[in-house]
């Protein structure tokens, strides 16, 4: 079977993008550590993306190692589609509007 194809809104991207130049100023060192974890957490949700934690409003939430963040995605018939890289500790349910 086929890999689905992934979407990801443009706020996931910035959120993405956000964190890793956090953790970058602090360390460069954990800021490819971050890149490296949300990398494998995106291949691993392509792989098998019902095999995750169900979420709200018809999501799945996958928990990168050794970060507060988590890849909150939806699972179509046609895609995986990537609604944020949110941190674990702010604004729950933030992204739940997010339309593709």
């Amino acid at each position: 079977m086929a890999r689905p194809r992934v979407e990801t809104h443009p706020d996931a991207i910035s959120e993405a993008r956000a964190a890793y130049l956090w953790y970058a100023e602090r360390n460069p060192t954990a800021g490819g550590g971050f890149m490296a974890a949300l990398d494998q957490a995106v291949s691993q949700i392509l792989e098998s993306p019902d095999r995750w934690t169900r979420h709200l409003h018809g999501t799945r939430k996958y928990l990168l190692r050794r970060f507060p963040y988590s890849v909150i995605y939806r699972v179509t018939a046609n895609a995986v589609q990537i609604v944020a890289v949110a941190h674990g500790r702010r604004r729950p349910g933030y992204w739940k509007r997010r339309q593709f």
